[in-house]
């Protein structure tokens, strides 16, 4: 069985956008966002998805040290993923 996290990457991506609007590490204003991510990570799904969409495509640096199609491939299985649980 292939290496991976347990969390799909539409929801990691999802959880940082919540989180840096409202953590104090970022551009928010509470010291611990916790809670709101954990609340509140689903509203950014949509903008996630955009993300990933937009990283399909690998760039000059990582095509150079991989092999650009698995990437596509890769993140295209997320963004299946993504939609399918839509």
């Amino acid at each position: 069985m292939p290496e991976g996290g347990h969390t799909s990457l539409v929801e990691r991506i999802a959880r940082v956008l919540c989180g840096s609007a409202h953590s104090a590490n970022a551009e928010g204003a509470e010291v611990s966002a916790s809670a709101h991510v954990d609340h509140h990570w689903p509203k950014h799904r949509n903008q996630a998805l955009a993300v990933l969409k937009a990283i399909r495509e690998t760039d000059a640096s990582g095509a150079s040290v991989g092999d650009p199609a698995t990437w596509t491939r890769m993140v295209e299985a997320s963004i299946a993923d993504a939609e399918d649980d839509a």
